[in-house]
């Protein structure tokens, strides 16, 4: 089965955990119909279930309500994560909302592939090294 494509966007949205009912990120940055990344304010465990609340992009009087799950932690400390975010996949989300958000997304760019965690990384040698 094929992915869903991502898109490079950046909405204001809120994302709250649902243990807790904090507030845990406030701007989404990559979008897709299966889930999102959102900068995170505050440490998030994989697994948690969360709330995300957002208008539906370009003008749609529509908001987004979904549930989601914690899938990756970008913990910003290696070269090309950026600053800490945080992987969600959608749980739930209202059959509206998605189709508008379908029909919105063909106006975002396609976010660029980042590489795997199983990929090999090609390293330059260490000076004097032999």
């Amino acid at each position: 089965m094929q992915r869903a494509a991502r898109h490079s966007v950046r909405i204001p949205c809120q994302l709250v955990r649902e243990r807790d009912f904090r507030l845990v990120g406030r701007h989404v940055v990559d979008l897709s119909l299966e889930g999102l990344r959102v900068l995170a304010d505050r440490p998030v465990l994989t697994g948690e279930k969360a709330l995300v609340s957002m208008k539906v992009p370009f003008g749609s009087p529509l908001w987004l309500d979904a549930e989601a799950v914690v899938t990756r932690v970008l913990h910003g400390r290696r070269a090309g994560d950026g600053p800490r975010s945080l992987g969600l996949e959608f749980t739930w989300i209202a059959p509206e909302a998605r189709a508008a958000l379908e029909r919105q997304l063909e106006w975002f760019p396609v976010a660029k592939a980042r590489p795997r965690l199983n990929e090999a990384v090609v390293c330059a040698p260490v000076r004097g090294s032999s």
